[in-house]
């Protein structure tokens, strides 16, 4: 399946694309013959050609990838991976978030609570869930989900994909600062196992209110950082154009991080990144999730808890510079 929105650095490839499929159509059903020949090289070229490109990504280019507005978010990789989502809502105190989802699933067979954040595709989806930028209505529906979990001994799986918390004059209003503080803490405090993915972006104290989890896994080109390439450019250069060199400073690829500790694992992605592949990129996260979820489930609640805490001690004690 190949993506409606073509990247800068995609454009070759988009071009040789657009060759094939004007061929295809003039070959038709033909199996023979000079044209079909060339079809072939035409389709050989253009996938060698996607495989060098997304294998030689900088860091910059993998931001753009982390953003490509086809690539799976919350509500698809639900669809694909859990069956008899049941979701929440509400916060019990203010109103219902939707920039961050939850509620009950079952994943491969087991119940767990999930939650996680949901960008939108179009322009009235993304205001509807404010371009997964989550208030603390959406940070306090996470921690009753924990609570949940915790209270009926399910695991928690989170998908984060956001640029950040949401800056706005009401979100620091009702407490935005401390809605995360407190869904930090009620990660960390889980007796349950807990498994994160940065399947996109993951933006500052925003994705880490999702993230305190015993493991924290990343798709291939996902990013993960304390701010924005754009916003870095803005205070050390005071201009956001310098956004590509911030991207490089920031260490915020699967792979800076994986090398640096903070993440416990990579999901690889197909040849041009899950937006072209969501399928695909679904399963493979799936198995993954599964074998982690194995691997903590042997654990009993207090070492659960120990293990998660010493985990996020142990970030910048070693490998950082």
């Amino acid at each position: 399946m190949s993506a409606a929105v073509a990247l800068e650095f995609e454009k070759p490839v988009k071009n040789l694309e657009a060759k094939i499929a004007e061929l295809s159509r003039l070959v038709g059903e033909e199996t023979d013959g000079a044209m079909s020949v060339e079809l072939e090289k035409l389709r050989e070229q253009a996938a060698k050609r996607l495989t060098q490109v997304y294998s030689n990504l900088d860091p910059w280019q993998k931001c753009q990838v982390a953003r490509h507005p086809d690539r799976p978010q919350f509500l698809a990789l639900a669809d694909m991976l859990l069956s008899d989502y049941q979701p929440l809502a509400g916060d019990r105190n203010f109103g219902d978030d939707q920039a961050i989802l939850g509620g009950l699933a079952r994943f491969r067979g087991r119940a767990v609570v999930v939650m996680g954040h949901e960008k939108g595709h179009d322009m009235n989806s993304r205001v509807k869930h404010n371009f997964g930028m989550g208030r603390p209505e959406g940070y306090r529906k996470a921690i009753r989900l924990m609570e949940l979990a915790d209270q009926f001994g399910l695991p928690v799986l989170s998908f984060v994909d956001t640029p950040g918390a949401y800056p706005g004059k009401g979100a620091e209003e009702r407490g935005q600062a401390e809605a995360i503080a407190r869904s930090i803490q009620s990660g960390l405090r889980l007796r349950v196992p807990s498994i994160a993915v940065i399947t996109g972006e993951g933006g500052s104290g925003g994705a880490v209110a999702l993230a305190a989890s015993n493991r924290v896994l990343m798709f291939e080109h996902a990013v993960y950082s304390v701010i924005s390439p754009e916003g870095c450019a803005s205070i050390l250069w005071r201009d956001g154009k310098f956004a590509k060199e911030a991207a490089g400073a920031l260490n915020l690829t699967a792979q800076d991080l994986l090398r640096l500790k903070i993440i416990d694992g990579i999901v690889d992605e197909p040849v041009g990144g899950a937006h072209r592949q969501p399928v695909e990129a679904a399963m493979a996260l799936g198995d993954a999730l599964e074998n982690q979820l194995a691997l903590l489930s042997s654990m009993d609640g207090s070492a659960l808890k120990r293990a998660r805490e010493q985990r996020f001690l142990a970030i910048g004690r070693e490998g950082l510079v």
